[in-house]
């Protein structure tokens, strides 16, 4: 469905913005694209809509070559939407009226079912004849996410979709509206920062740093086989560990997530020092000083700062984890 083919792209001469980016997405996929700001990621989704023109490279859509304005007066694709930061919505008239002018007034009746499943799926139906210019940022973002997806697009191109929205009203709206998308086999990729929107959302996820191509797969092989440091520690604090501690080569490392490390109050093998412990809901991230570093373990409850406890190691595929 997607092909980018050697994508590069500068917005000036000096400084390459995107380079050497290779991937593929299937009909119906979600990907997640994922890095720090100021990496790529919105420019990425505005190189495959159209509203920029490759420096070198090729995009195909469906088999067609994607164009930029130097080619198109108008950018973009008909099937393809992309939502942006900047919501393009008329304030002055209701969510629903915001909703129906994308449809067409041939299907009064069919629109109504549209507007109704969509309004449900970015839990609006209570706002549905509200004024837009009523509406809080986070509400905003929620009718652009519904406006993009009114007249039913092949592929769907988000641009941190979930940035204004409340953090107990996100997690309802991620499982309904990436629902409906695989529901509808709606093609879709996602710029975000958050690691959960990636995790549970995503088919694969391309993770990009300063413009290039540090991973593309899975968010499972992500975790469990990083090929960098910088791949694991998108998830949570990682633990870059000495093969000497391992039972590995000692002029290895290796990646350790803090769940992976057991704190053992009793035996004495690997000694560390509490420096702090940071309260997360059902545990305890504990700050360790071990050897020369510092170290995160996940612990049941909070221990005394100075106390020394012992680090029991346990990964399961040591060699999933070695770090060139």
């Amino acid at each position: 469905m997607l092909k980018v083919n050697h994508l590069h792209f500068a917005y000036t001469k000096e400084k390459p913005t995107l380079q050497n980016i290779n991937f593929e997405v299937k009909k119906g996929e979600h990907v997640a694209v994922i890095g720090e700001s100021g990496c790529g990621k919105s420019t990425l989704l505005h190189l495959i809509f159209g509203n920029l023109d490759l420096d070198e490279g090729e995009i195909f859509w469906n088999e067609k070559k994607v164009l930029g304005p130097a080619y198109n007066l108008i950018p973009g694709l008909d099937d393809v939407k992309l939502l942006t930061q900047e919501f393009d919505l008329m304030p002055f008239t209701s969510v629903e009226e915001n909703l129906k002018k994308h449809l067409s007034r041939m299907n009064p009746e069919e629109n109504e079912v549209i507007s109704q499943d969509l309004l449900k799926t970015v839990d609006l139906l209570e706002l549905a004849t509200t004024k837009v210019k009523y509406l809080s940022g986070g509400q905003k973002q929620r009718v652009a996410l519904a406006q993009a997806l009114a007249k039913k697009p092949n592929l769907v191109l988000l641009d941190e979709p979930f940035s204004h929205i409340d953090q107990y009203k996100k997690n309802q709206l991620r499982r309904e509206l990436f629902s409906y998308l695989k529901k509808e086999k709606i093609t879709c990729l996602f710029a975000t920062h958050d690691v959960k929107d990636m995790l549970s959302f995503s088919d694969k996820t391309l993770v990009l740093e300063k413009g290039k191509m540090l991973d593309f797969r899975t968010p499972e092989e992500l975790y469990l086989q990083p090929k960098s440091y910088k791949v694991a520690s998108l998830f949570e604090e990682v633990n870059l560990i000495s093969g000497e501690f391992l039972g590995g080569n000692s002029a290895q490392n290796y990646v350790v997530y803090p769940h992976e490390i057991e704190l053992n109050l009793s035996n004495k093998q690997w000694e560390a020092e509490v420096k702090q412990s940071y309260f997360m809901a059902d545990r305890y991230l504990i700050s360790l000083q071990f050897k020369q570093q510092i170290l995160f373990a996940y612990h049941h409850s909070k221990l005394a700062r100075g106390k020394k406890v012992s680090l029991h190691f346990s990964v399961a595929n040591l060699e999933d984890r070695l770090i060139d």
